[in-house]
Formats: structure tokens, sequence, C-alpha cells
């Protein structure tokens, strides 16, 4: 019965990430459409505030670590912080060589806001509640496949060298989700922690759109 059930949760759990991804949202559509000027300067944009969120130490797949989850679900944890941590020093290298961050009017906004998506975050990933620490890594992992092939247009752009991506798989989150969905609590949690990370993803899109407008006719 507890396979099953984690298989169904690892089933809903990927259909969040089709329907609430990053990949759905209009302005990450725009980001991976024709490279206009403007674009081009929304990329670096994009790159500038993804590592104001998620360049730090430690990363939130560091931060669900110290749940102490089951030692299958940590041991998958350990490997996807590894992994996250070779995606977080790409994305470091990546602002280096972008330059800087775009002039854009409302920059204190923009601090306070992302000021707040930092700290949700960590709320999330130090979550004592069994399984919202797991939901919310998973679904960051599972989303980052939707943002590589932005952080490596703009490598491409600037000349940096697009390492290979080494974070788990689909299959390996589902195994992740069926060792940790060992209640119905549990269940509810790693739901609840997904879909918050995957909001606050989503925040992150409307605070990039916003600024791309706000930078017309400038």
């Amino acid at each position: 019965m507890a396979r099953q059930a984690g298989s169904a949760v690892a089933d809903a759990h990927a259909a969040r990430l089709e329907a609430a991804g990053s990949a759905t949202h209009g302005h990450a559509a725009d980001l991976a459409g024709p490279l206009a000027p403007y674009r081009a300067r929304d990329l670096d944009d994009f790159v500038h505030l993804l590592c104001a969120v998620y360049g730090r130490q430690p990363t939130v797949v560091e931060l669900a670590l110290g749940s102490v989850p089951p030692a299958g679900v940590r041991a998958w944890l350990e490997g996807a912080a590894s992994a996250f941590e070779r995606e977080r020093l790409y994305l470091v290298r990546l602002t280096a060589a972008a330059g800087p961050v775009p002039s854009t009017p409302g920059a204190a906004e923009t601090e306070a806001a992302l000021l707040a998506q930092r700290h949700a975050l960590e709320t999330l990933a130090r979550s004592e509640r069994s399984g919202c620490s797991l939901g919310a890594a998973t679904a960051l992992v599972g989303d980052w496949v939707n943002l590589r092939p932005l952080l490596d247009r703009v490598a491409q752009r600037v000349g940096v060298d697009v390492p290979p991506c080494a974070l788990p798989g689909p299959a390996s989150i589902a195994e992740a989700l069926e060792a940790g969905a060992s209640s119905l609590a549990a269940e509810r949690a790693i739901r609840f922690g997904a879909e918050q990370l995957l909001l606050q993803q989503r925040a992150l899109f409307d605070l990039l759109e916003a600024r791309s407008e706000a930078r017309e006719g400038l």
C-alpha cells in the first residue's frame, strides 16, 4: 500500500510540475523566444535575480537535509544537494560574466521582494513538518530543467562553458517521493512544499516580467 501511495504522490508531483512549472509562465516563454536586444537584457536580469534567490549557500536542497528525513530520502537529498551546488556555481559564474544588473526602476522594491522570497524558500526548506522540505526540494530540482535552457542560452552569449546538468531526473525524483510518502500527513506536506515552491518560482517570473515592462523606453 505504501508503494502505491508513493507512486500516486509521484504522479501528482509530475502533473503539478507540468501544470504549474516555470515553463508555463508567459515571461519564461518570451525569454526562450527570438533574442532581440531587449530580450538579451531580460535574460541578464533573469540570471541576476535567479542568482539573488538561489546563488547563496546553503541552498534550498542543502537546507532540506536538516529535517533528518528517512534514510532513503536523505541519500537522495545528499546527491541532489551535491548536484545543485554545481548548478549554483554555474549560476554564479554566469552572473559575473553577464555584467551589471540591467538598470530598472524600482530597485528597492525588487530587493524587498527578493528578500521575502529567500525567506519563504528557507522556511519551506527548514520545515519540521515531515515531507514539506522534500516536496520543496523535489519541485525545485524538477523545475530547474525548465530554467537550465535559459541559463545555457546566456552562457553561449557571454562565452561561459556549459557544464552537463547532473541533477536527478524524473525517475529518481519519483523514487524519493515514494520513500518520503510514508503517511497521509507526509503526502499532504509533500504537496504543500511543492506547491509553495512553484508559487515562488512563478512570483519570480512575475517580478522579472514587471521589471522588463518597466525598462521599456529606457
